[in-house]
């Protein structure tokens, strides 16, 4: 779809979880970073972003999109994405 023209962040998002998936933590990150890029409020895609930068071992990069995606959560009410990415933290 991207080779074709399309993009929009359900389409990061996925290519996100697959690549993260798989393993392929870097490649991950740069489609779930294009994703927050065109929605901020993507509050799953700021969890999984900083999921696969804390598998890449960067754990500044895991440490701001958790942060991030915290008060993006908080603006949408998403107590549970919320509540993931506060655990996270805590762990990291």
């Amino acid at each position: 779809m991207l080779a074709k023209g399309v993009d929009n962040p359900l389409l990061r998002f996925g290519l996100g979880k697959g690549y993260l998936d798989q393993g392929n933590a870097a490649l991950a990150a740069e489609h779930l970073a294009r994703c927050i890029e065109l929605d901020p409020k993507y509050s799953a895609a700021w969890k999984l972003l900083g999921k696969a930068r804390k598998a890449s071992g960067d754990l500044g990069g895991a440490r701001e999109a958790w942060e991030k995606g915290i008060a993006a959560a908080q603006a949408h009410g998403d107590k549970q994405a919320e509540r993931e990415m506060a655990v996270f933290l805590k762990k990291l």
